[in-house]
């Protein structure tokens, strides 16, 4: 069975079918993800416990221990991995691949309550987030200021940036390093409390009773209600916090500022980032699974203008990192070399054959056969990236190999046909009805070499 005898008999068939792969094809270059590499979703959940002030052991033997034994018992779990640092413990929970990411959130949701009963008094309850470990931020901004402090950054990047940017199309997570949010630091002199008869547990208790915002209460008087609306929190200025009184002596009221060292600063001074040696607060742009990281970046960078005019003029708003670039040398490198390939294929099939019929077959079913890839693609979910980029750039080659190869054994079969034999296959061809094989002898010719003449 000859397979191209039925595209060879119906030209215009076959040139309709050849226009469908083509637009196939450009449609699904147009709707195809394009990432820097495949994407893969591992199922992954991140479960962060924070208790201040712990040591690395009191964390493991306290917290990440009970969690690890509710958490174990969840089904479908083939890895999990805790790690204890000060004050903090992270456990990092790998599902099977078949397992659904959003049931097993549920589940750790019900361990970590389960766990509640026996973890020691915290701040904030345990929190998870469904996390990819193979995902990499497409995007890095960085935040410079000459006047600003980091927290003061952090807190305009926290409050502003942050958001804005999450609403754009194609944006999944946006990370803030490099600072905290602005507190008030208070750093206890011992040796003067000590002096003074003051325990450390009165310094806390005029801090939290300075910072209780609580109801006050109705007065009922001639048959009216008066609601009383007082807040007892003190300012966020160190200023405020060191006349807050925690004792009397000797008559005479002590004050924070007397016993500490009250000041301006962040919640956490061991997170710090720098940008060419400036402080900087960076945001971490990642994308959501299966979006255009192009498109994506490009609606950012697009937003890039009003962000900078969303926050103060002293803040400077810059791209440190920008993954497309090197996506988009990718994409220009493929292209070139599909059209150098084709033009070459074209000359060489040109210098051998002298026709100048030839040479439209090369120029058409190279870049057919690989713009009608791309449809392929987007029906088995794969992504445009550099693994596939290779790819297509290897079997360029294939096809490049095999059209001058097909195209000269084609040639040459047409060439060792006697001329006497062409007549009746053309008498044939138009007994058929057949008007494209027999406008030309080399279409009577080239009919008869199809039939194995």
């Amino acid at each position: 069975m000859n397979l191209s005898a039925p595209f060879i008999a119906r030209p215009v068939a076959t040139t309709l079918i050849t226009v469908a792969i083509a637009l196939a094809g450009v449609l699904g270059l147009e709707t195809i993800p394009v990432s820097p590499l495949p994407q893969i979703d591992f199922p992954t959940i991140l479960v962060q416990a924070v208790l201040p002030g712990a040591s690395p052991e009191t964390m493991a033997s306290t917290v990440a221990t009970p969690l690890e034994r509710k958490l174990g018992l969840i089904a479908g779990v083939d890895e999990m991995t805790s790690v204890n640092s000060l004050g903090m413990t992270r456990i990092s929970l790998q599902f099977d691949l078949h397992r659904d990411i959003d049931g097993a959130a549920r589940h750790v949701q019900a361990a970590i309550n389960a766990a509640r009963a026996v973890l020691p008094p915290m701040p904030v309850n345990p929190k998870y987030w469904k996390v990819n470990p193979a995902n990499a931020p497409v995007m890095i901004l960085s935040l410079t200021s000459r006047s600003m402090t980091r927290g003061q950054m952090y807190d305009a990047a926290s409050t502003v940036l942050a958001q804005r940017i999450a609403q754009v199309a194609g944006v999944g997570q946006v990370r803030i390093n490099g600072s905290a949010l602005p507190a008030v630091r208070i750093d206890v002199d011992i040796e003067k409390l000590a002096r003074m008869g003051i325990s450390l547990e009165s310094v806390h208790a005029a801090v939290a009773a300075a910072n209780v915002d609580s109801p006050k209460g109705i007065i009922d008087t001639g048959g009216r209600s008066w609601l009383i609306g007082a807040n007892d929190q003190t300012t966020t200025t160190a200023a405020a916090y060191g006349r807050l009184i925690v004792a009397y002596r000797n008559g005479a009221p002590v004050r924070i500022a007397d016993v500490a060292t009250v000041h301006d600063s962040v919640e956490n001074i061991r997170n710090a980032g720098a940008t060419n040696g400036r402080p900087s607060v960076l945001l971490l742009i990642y994308r959501q699974p299966g979006a255009n990281i192009l498109d994506t970046v490009g609606r950012v960078s697009a937003l890039l203008p009003r962000l900078r005019a969303s926050i103060p003029s002293a803040i400077a708003l810059n791209v440190d990192m920008d993954r497309t670039s090197t996506i988009r040398a990718s994409l220009h490198e493929a292209s070139r070399s599909l059209l150098l390939a084709v033009l070459l294929v074209i000359l060489v099939v040109f210098a051998f054959l002298r026709s100048a019929r030839a040479i439209w077959i090369p120029a058409v079913a190279i870049p057919v056969s690989l713009v009608g890839s791309f449809a392929a693609m987007k029906l088995l979910g794969y992504s445009l990236n550099n693994l596939t980029l290779m790819a297509l750039a290897i079997a360029t080659g294939f096809v490049v190999d095999d059209v001058i190869v097909v195209l000269e054994n084609i040639v040459r079969h047409l060439e060792e046909i006697p001329p006497d034999r062409v007549e009746p296959e053309r008498s044939n061809a138009i007994a058929a009805g057949d008007a494209f094989a027999a406008g030309t002898r080399r279409d009577a010719v080239r009919l008869a070499a199809l039939r194995g003449v």
